[in-house]
């Protein structure tokens, strides 16, 4: 995830100095592709883990994504930046980790590991955030990409030397992937999943220039708001999951964070359709944007390996995986050209029309399951 985030605050801005930068279908592409490769692989990769076992998959995956990061730090051309990104996608393995750790947790801790999960992949979007600018002006976008790569070899070291090994998973019967296809309640949190990162990535193709153009902070200052925006954004969403979880109310809890969600896709459209953004209401909305994602982010992977039939936890994560891939490439590609041809404004139009779809379905989903511990209370 380090791979994908840390170029969002940044690279919108450095590929216009590029060959081929001048086009920003292009650029939301080189953004996006990323997420394409993943979804091409996180079924296969999930099943995979779920004969072969999770950690195997997961070196394997490691080793594609350095690769990419490594073509993508040499690159002189946009497209070649393309290529290294596709490459770095086809390491598709987040549905073999999240199965890993379902696998390793009781159900009563589950929610807890899972909300680790969603939480460390917040801190990342966040860290990405605050850290890229700084690292793009120290290092250069090549060197990120190099920094990631060498990351993803001391991970696999780290998994193969720290990592305990899973836990042997004895399936008492065998579940057909056209149930896991089928299952209504997994089949809101993957629409949830796809339209949450679309929009997220599609933010992420305008932002920087907004806040450049409306902020007047250049790239190397945009930790100046990324850094308090987060930081407050994580306070404030602790207080209500905490409070959904205790008292079973996490349904309401995320369904409101999709309203929130919906408002700021709506308040960013409207002001930049007008023309007109002041600094301070740029800053307001990106804190809303930040609440309620990581709010989202921490509830929907528990969410799945709780509904997902023990079985099958590995290819209903790679349903949600690859749905969640899906959303990012279409969020860079569909928002780089939206951006080119109807304006930044129609890019938040894309992103209040898919939230409000989001909006309906979460709002009929069934009362969300309680933690085991909480229940027992």
């Amino acid at each position: 995830m380090l791979g994908m985030f840390l170029i969002l605050p940044v690279f919108s801005v450095h590929a216009r100095s590029m060959p081929g930068g001048e086009s920003a279908t292009l650029v939301g592409l080189a953004l996006g592709i990323y997420g394409l490769t993943q979804s091409f692989g996180q079924i296969p990769y999930g099943m995979a883990s779920d004969k072969y076992g999770r950690k195997p998959v997961i070196v394997i995956g490691l080793l594609l994504f350095a690769l990419g990061s490594f073509i993508a730090a040499v690159a002189e051309t946009l497209p070649w930046v393309i290529a290294g990104r596709a490459i770095q996608g086809a390491g598709a393995i987040s549905a073999a980790v999240t199965a890993f750790i379902a696998d390793s947790t009781r159900e009563e801790h589950r929610t807890k590991a899972m909300a680790m999960v969603g939480g460390s992949i917040g801190l990342t979007f966040a860290f990405s955030l605050i850290a890229a600018p700084a690292m793009y002006a120290a290092i250069g976008m090549g060197g990120i990409f190099a920094l990631t790569g060498v990351l993803s070899l001391l991970a696999i070291l780290v998994v193969i030397y720290v990592v305990p090994p899973a836990p042997q998973v004895i399936a008492t019967s065998r579940v057909p992937f056209s149930e896991i296809l089928r299952n209504p309640e997994l089949m809101r949190l993957n629409f949830g999943v796809f339209a949450l990162h679309m929009t997220q990535m599609a933010m992420f193709v305008v932002v920087p220039s907004a806040l450049v153009q409306y902020a007047g902070l250049p790239v190397a200052a945009h930790w100046k708001v990324y850094l308090p925006v987060v930081l407050a954004s994580f306070a404030l969403m602790l207080p209500p999951v905490f409070a959904g979880e205790r008292h079973g109310k996490m349904k309401q809890v995320f369904v409101g964070a999709v309203a929130l969600m919906l408002l700021v896709q709506l308040g960013l459209a409207a002001f930049l359709g007008a023309g007109s953004l002041h600094w301070s209401l740029l800053v307001a909305l990106l804190l809303a944007f930040f609440v309620a994602f990581n709010i989202l982010e921490a509830c929907q992977p528990s969410l799945v390996s709780r509904i997902a039939p023990p079985a099958g936890k590995g290819s209903a994560l790679g349903v949600y995986n690859t749905l969640q891939a899906l959303g990012l490439f279409c969020g860079g590609a569909v928002g780089g050209w939206l951006q080119q041809h109807a304006g930044a404004a129609s890019v938040f139009v894309l992103g209040a029309v898919l939230t409000i779809a989001w909006l309906i379905i979460a709002a009929r989903m069934k009362e969300l399951p309680r933690r085991a511990a909480a229940a027992a209370a």
